[in-house]
């Protein structure tokens, strides 16, 4: 008896390191001190000293059960954005600007092409967020996880001077609320999908015209947009963010009312921009109730900030010229702190 017999074969391990050095070596940054394959990542603080009051933020969190979808297609190139996106929009959303990225596959079987491809989409994300992917790390758990299936997470640590923080504390009414278009569903909600459509690989490459003509697989599998550069360039245009809420689990109802201090309310009009078809599709096929659907998923707008309202139209021009799409989707007013969609 050996490890490769009980199920766990180091050889393959040692050809996955090799397949994703490429992808790894492309998220660098000059702070990164150390290569991939150490016990620990290294990343120099030295660019911080500048800083009044350096502060580290920090971000972890997985993909969700949007991954049993990517197992059904039997593609794993952009899950891995998914989960960078999870962990630095967190970060992005306090001010932060993400500096190095960790993540953590857990699989089955370790077939080394199957996780470079994961780990290409993990980089991806990394350039995205220009954050580096100093380090990692995959388990190989025969008898735990289906030979064919995998979990992945990741944690991101990003830093903010501590005056340049958002935290919701000077959100008052009259204040404008602007929205940055999803992509889509993102990474929430998706055991509520599941339950909707049928999850068969024949279904899932079925093509729909109230879907732009992609199949119903593409579009579950859209990743979820990083906003950290849209956020760095609305700070650059030197716009004040006083609040910023990530659309993630628990939709609107839950997240907006976490940027807010007691005392004001989110009025948000819902005919402010379009829904995406996927929301529409997924509402009337699962006949879920409209309450539930702002409840559960992002309905087209992935962050929302609390600007100044004279602030406002520019704040829409900077995420427009950042690549992201953005629109004027209500105001603070004065009440019980909470959100009411119009």
């Amino acid at each position: 008896m050996d490890y490769k017999k009980a199920g766990v074969d180091i050889e393959a391990g040692y050809k996955a390191v090799e397949l994703m050095k490429k992808h790894i070596a492309s998220t660098m940054r000059e702070e990164v001190l150390t290569d991939i394959g150490g016990f620990s990542g290294a990343f120099s603080l030295d660019a911080i000293k500048k800083m009044e009051h350096p502060t580290l933020v920090s971000g972890t969190d997985g993909v969700g059960t949007k991954l049993k979808i990517a197992f059904e297609l039997n593609r794993h190139d952009s899950i891995g954005i998914d989960c960078v996106a999870m962990c630095v929009n967190d970060i992005a959303c306090a001010g932060g600007e993400p500096l190095f990225f960790l993540d953590y596959i857990a699989c089955g079987k370790n077939e080394p092409e199957k996780i470079a491809s994961i780990v290409s989409g993990v980089a991806e994300g990394c350039r995205q967020a220009n954050a580096a992917l100093i380090g990692g790390e995959t388990a190989e758990m025969p008898g735990f996880y289906p030979v064919d299936e995998y979990d992945l997470a990741g944690f991101a640590a990003g830093i903010v001077d501590r005056s340049d923080m958002i935290t919701g504390k000077e959100i008052k009414a009259g204040d404008v609320l602007v929205g940055i278009a999803s992509s889509g569903i993102h990474s929430n909600g998706y055991s509520l999908v599941r339950q909707v459509f049928d999850m068969r690989r024949e279904s899932l490459e079925r093509t729909y015209e109230s879907l732009g003509g992609k199949s119903l697989g593409d579009v579950l599998l859209t990743p979820t947009i990083i906003y950290v550069k849209a956020l760095r360039d609305i700070k650059k245009g030197g716009v004040k963010i006083k609040g910023c809420s990530n659309i993630t689990g628990g939709g609107f109802y839950e997240n907006i009312p976490r940027m807010l201090p007691d005392g004001v309310r989110a009025q948000i009009r819902t005919d402010s921009y379009e829904i995406p078809a996927i929301f529409e599709m997924l509402q009337t096929d699962g006949d879920i109730a409209r309450d539930m659907m702002y409840n559960t998923y992002n309905m087209g707008i992935g962050m929302i900030l609390a600007v100044d309202a004279a602030d406002a139209d520019k704040t829409v021009e900077l995420i427009d010229h950042s690549g992201q799409k953005g629109f004027l989707v209500g105001e603070v007013i004065n009440g019980v702190k909470g959100v009411t969609l119009l």
